[in-house]
């Protein structure tokens, strides 16, 4: 092989590399998916959002059907307001639950559709109405500890 051959192989080398560095960003980013079908909007407020972060995913039974495209602050009622894009292929009804969710353990938030029973389908621009705030494991951590240290309070209180 000449020296002219072997310097395009590796030219080829270095660029595969770079190219497999790019998909891994964007993994990494959760920027992969350029999917650009017609959507519709949905807001829900949430009294804590968590970590949730835009270009979150929005799923309904494990399956992805849109993202978080903006999250703000209500000054009025000080909630945390998150806007969906959900694809249009598919309709919820109006009675219908987000919750915000988490993968595995200590894994991304993301927020979770449960559909209700009714027969009237979420208009593009509703707002869902029953939501259930991101569960903070440092809040449940702390419950835990401030519940132990009472029981072991009056553990030491015992009547003489």
């Amino acid at each position: 092989m000449t020296k002219r051959g072997m310097e395009i192989l590796v030219g080829l080398f270095v660029l595969l590399g770079m190219l497999a560095l790019v998909f891994v960003a964007l993994k990494a980013a959760n920027l992969t998916s350029f999917n650009s079908g017609a959507t519709y909007v949905l807001t829900a407020r949430f009294d804590n959002i968590g970590g949730l972060k835009v270009r979150a995913p929005v799923r309904s039974a494990g399956v992805a059907v849109g993202r978080v495209t903006s999250i703000v602050l209500d000054p009025k009622t000080y909630q945390g307001v998150v806007t969906l894009a959900v694809d249009q292929r598919f309709k919820f009804p109006q009675d219908s639950a987000a919750k915000i969710l988490t993968s595995g353990l200590l894994g991304d938030q993301y927020i979770g559709i449960e559909p209700g029973g009714d027969d009237v389908d979420l208009a593009p621009g509703a707002n869902i109405a029953q939501t259930q705030s991101a569960v903070v494991l440092e809040n449940l951590i702390g419950q835990l500890l401030t519940g132990k240290a009472a029981v072991a309070g009056t553990v030491m209180e015992a009547p003489q």
